[in-house]
């Protein structure tokens, strides 16, 4: 229950109560007006890290009433996406030449649309761009201290009653403690390497150079090699294909294989505008998994057959992510880039395949391994990793917290973009450390942990990479249902019928969870029904005279079954 003073009322939000209602909110976000006021708001949040989920978490906190202050342990914000000439201990890499996976409508904060001259992937300084606008325009960087590392997240003594932490700060050699009533831990999971080294026999006499993708920025230096890339992720191949571009020769070493896709799909719209609509995971969540599984495979082979390329998966029926390059295919086919079966052994300057194969003269060999994750200023009790996983309610929670004041974000990997998804999961966090959301009983959390680990590994497996993974609308669901703010299809098909079109068919972006429920945004609709203005925007930079509207496509399949008609009934005059 809470008593919202005035003070705390948050802004530029409509269907909020009265000033000095009380209130009670239950899970789904719906509000009981009629019982007294028992607990009191948690106030002050210590933000930890000022990347993507450190950013959207402050503008969340400000949003409901909250006071927060962002820890971040380097001189910006950005996390991830900033891109720097030296790697750095503590902090995430990145390769000078990384673009998003994920289009800039997908992947916007949902009242916060992407300048429409933005293109629709963006490299890592544009989204930087993006981020710098969104914290200049919610003033967000006033709440983050800069050059400060944490130290320790601990319990206050009357955690039980109070919920409180006790975190020590590190800055300029000097430590600071300060008391907070909740803690939201944004510090990401792409900073420990993971080089599986002895996974590889032979790597102690090998003579060339080998480093995780981590360290790796740009080609400089690694011209004219013979250049082994472990791994068949993301990474992995936008670093083969970019070395492959400079090197002598470029091998690939898969265990399992990938999908590959391209960023373009039907019509020249961006793959996951397509591919992400409530109609697309409707089916794909109620055919039987034998038919899935047909489904995509005929959907990835669309655009070349992975088995003449050496890449089809050999478990098809999971959803493993797919990996998004537009030039791995055609690197392979020039023969700049071979793809290899798994690393059976090495010597002092090749490679043994478990195929038999072997490459000789090898030079360098990049470790596209994945990472690892920790969280040193934590408690192992509070946050306990086996296995590269944790233990989680709903990927948020821990679930044996006498009190809900603690949250991890973005400790995910969703099959679509991560900015949504870390947005909603802020939004439902900050409306229960509020007060206006609660939590099951431990048990009931504890059956969720056990039954959502099941239900992954039945659908993406057990591999390290997997271990975070999690449909993408079917989550951002879930947490929009816990705070109110899920659309109601049926509602809107009789009062919006356009609108309900709209969300079923259309693309399942951010702005679908600004339409109803707190956090409501005036400008949600629009920013749906405008959203392929800003897709085309960038593309057409070349004027064109005007076309005619009548197809040429259709005319073309017109005249075809007219001559198809014309021959059937000819030849029944022979019969």
């Amino acid at each position: 229950m809470l008593l919202l003073p005035p003070s705390t009322q948050p802004t530029n939000r409509e269907h909020y109560p009265a000033e000095g209602t009380v209130l009670k909110a239950n899970r789904r976000g719906s509000i009981d007006w009629s019982n007294p006021w028992q607990e009191t708001m948690a106030k002050k949040v210590a933000v930890i890290g000022a990347g993507v989920s450190g950013l959207i978490s402050l503008k969340c906190c400000v949003d409901e009433g909250l006071e927060p202050t962002c820890f971040e342990r380097t001189e910006d914000i950005g996390g991830l996406w900033r891109f720097k000439e030296n790697v750095e201990d503590g902090r995430a890499s990145i390769y000078q030449s990384v673009i998003t996976n994920t289009s800039k409508e997908m992947s916007c904060f949902s009242d916060f649309p992407m300048p429409e001259d933005f293109p629709n992937f963006l490299h890592n300084s544009k989204l930087l761009e993006y981020f710098r606008i969104f914290a200049k325009k919610f003033d967000l960087l006033k709440y983050i201290q800069f050059q400060t590392t944490v130290i320790s997240v601990k319990k206050r003594p009357d955690f039980a009653s109070s919920g409180q932490w006790e975190v020590v700060t590190q800055s300029n050699s000097k430590q600071q403690s300060a008391v907070f009533d909740a803690v939201m831990v944004c510090s990401g999971h792409h900073i420990l390497p993971n080089i599986p080294l002895k996974s590889f026999p032979g790597i102690e006499k090998f003579k060339g150079q080998y480093f995780h993708s981590r360290q790796y920025k740009h080609p400089a230096g690694l011209e004219g090699k013979r250049i082994l890339v472990i791994g068949i992720g993301n990474s992995a191949s936008d670093i083969a294909v970019e070395l492959s571009k400079k090197a002598a020769q470029v091998y690939i070493s898969t265990r399992k294989g990938s999908w590959v896709m391209s960023r373009i799909s039907e019509d020249g719209y961006p793959w996951d505008m397509v591919f992400h609509t409530r109609f697309s995971s409707m089916l794909r969540n109620v055919l039987p998994r034998m038919i899935v599984k047909w489904m995509m495979e005929q959907q990835m082979n669309r655009w070349f057959n992975h088995e003449n390329y050496g890449l089809a998966p050999e478990n098809k029926y999971l959803m493993k992510e797919p990996v998004l390059n537009d030039d791995l295919p055609s690197r392979i086919l020039y023969g700049t880039i071979k793809v290899k079966r798994r690393v059976k052994e090495l010597t002092e300057s090749a490679a043994i395949f478990e195929d038999g194969t072997v490459e000789e003269d090898i030079d360098v060999i990049v470790f596209a391994t994945g990472y690892t994750f920790a969280f040193p200023f934590l408690e192992e009790s509070l946050v306990k990793i086996e296995d590269n996983m944790v233990s989680l309610y709903k990927y948020m929670f821990p679930p044996q917290l006498e009190k809900s004041t603690f949250a991890c974000l973005g400790l995910i990997q969703p099959l679509g973009s991560i900015f949504p998804t870390v947005e909603l999961q802020a939004r439902w966090a900050t409306r229960v450390f509020k007060g206006l959301c609660s939590l099951p009983s431990k048990e009931t959390m504890m059956a969720d942990i056990i039954k959502r680990n099941e239900n992954r590994i039945a659908l993406f497996g057990e591999s390290l990479s997997q271990k975070l993974q999690t449909n993408y609308i079917d989550y951002l669901d879930e947490l929009a249902l816990e705070i109110g703010a899920k659309p109601d299809l049926v509602s809107f098909l009789f009062k919006d019928p356009k609108l309900a079109v709209k969300l079923y068919f259309g693309p399942c972006n951010s702005y679908q969870y600004r339409l109803v429920g707190p956090g409501q945004w005036e400008g949600a609709r629009n920013a749906i029904f405008t959203q392929k203005q800003r897709i085309l925007k960038p593309l057409k930079t070349r004027t064109l005279k005007a076309s005619s509207n009548f197809p040429v496509s259709f005319l073309l399949k017109f005249l075809g079954l007219f001559a198809l008609v014309l021959a059937f009934l000819f030849q029944l005059q022979w019969f």
